[in-house]
């Protein structure tokens, strides 16, 4: 592996691998991140997503592998990858006690920022964060979507080229992960490559690709469409009505019918055949004088390909 010499790279990996004792957390898991792109990290709790960013951020030794955060080695040059990081997790690292401007004063001070920067470094985060008249104001005052804000100006308040952002959303309104969708974007446009995990399909749509990982392996890798396309092999029914979710194991019998979930009151039954799917569950409501439904196909959505890995993994496993 030739590490982002070519200037292409901010993040490289190559059969990296994280084990605590016997339990293997990351499994030789290999990808690249290009520069500037918004890179999005999926999977389920316990799947190595946090691992893998904590490796990446020079907090976590590789048991083996290779690994470079712009062409530095995670193995050798760990207290290098942190001066050029950006790292923001779900738990805000902010000193609640502080006023915002002493948060970002702070901070400052940390990546050594000199005098003459750090104070025009400081009226960039206010801004940018929309905090300029609240820049007195004691940080615990400050709701959830604020302090979000705050906290991502905090780090990459030394203009890092790579930033890492580890379900930085989680609990937050949906206008204020908008918005903040909206500053990940202009960083982006700014040549920032951003690492992101998240939960929310809404919020992995928005990202130039993704990558899955289910059980410390990489499971798929692509752009959203490239995902819907290469891994939905099956069409998706969407099935909606009164007392339909009763029925729903009941469905999931059924021949045609390869997977069935939930998704809020509709559920996706994914199927090979469409019409002879149609005609069997058509019949199957038929007997059971359930009239009044809908079934049509649809495009696959994110969270359907999700699903569909998800389960195509546990099969195999």
């Amino acid at each position: 592996m030739n590490p982002g010499k070519d200037g292409s790279y901010s993040v490289e990996v190559s059969d990296l691998v994280k084990a605590f004792g016997s339990f293997v957390a990351v499994d030789h898991i290999s990808f690249q991140v290009h520069r500037g792109e918004v890179f999005g990290f999926l999977g389920p709790n316990g799947a190595g997503k946090s691992t893998t960013i904590r490796m990446l951020c020079g907090l976590l030794r590789p048991t083996s592998g290779q690994g470079h955060v712009e062409t530095l080695d995670v193995m050798t040059q760990s207290e290098e990858i942190k001066e050029i990081i950006g790292y923001m997790s779900q738990q805000f690292s902010l000193y609640e006690d502080l006023t915002v401007e002493e948060n970002i004063d702070f901070y400052s001070g940390i990546y050594t920022i000199p005098a003459a920067k750090a104070k025009e470094r400081k009226e960039w985060v206010l801004e940018m964060a929309g905090l300029t008249e609240r820049r007195k104001s004691l940080t615990h005052t400050l709701a959830t979507g604020w302090k979000q804000r705050l906290s991502l100006g905090c780090a990459i308040i030394h203009e890092p080229p790579v930033l890492f952002l580890d379900e930085p959303t989680s609990g937050v309104d949906p206008i204020s992960r908008r918005q903040f969708w909206d500053l990940i974007y202009t960083l982006s446009e700014r040549g920032v490559t951003v690492f992101v995990t998240t939960h929310y399909m809404d919020e992995a749509e928005n990202c130039h690709r993704l990558a899955l990982i289910y059980r410390g392996k990489l499971a798929a890798i692509g752009t959203p469409q490239e995902l819907r396309e290469k891994t939905m092999d099956r069409a998706i029914l969407a099935l909606e009505g009164p007392k339909i979710l009763e029925w729903m194991d009941a469905l999931g019998k059924l021949e045609p019918c390869a997977e069935v979930a939930v998704f809020g009151n509709t559920i996706h039954i994914t199927v090979d055949d469409v019409e002879e799917a149609t005609r069997e569950i058509r019949a199957f409501l038929a007997d059971r004088s359930i009239s009044e439904f809908r079934l049509e196909r649809i495009d696959p959505s994110l969270e359907d390909v999700f699903v569909s890995l998800i389960r195509r993994e546990e099969r195999a496993a």
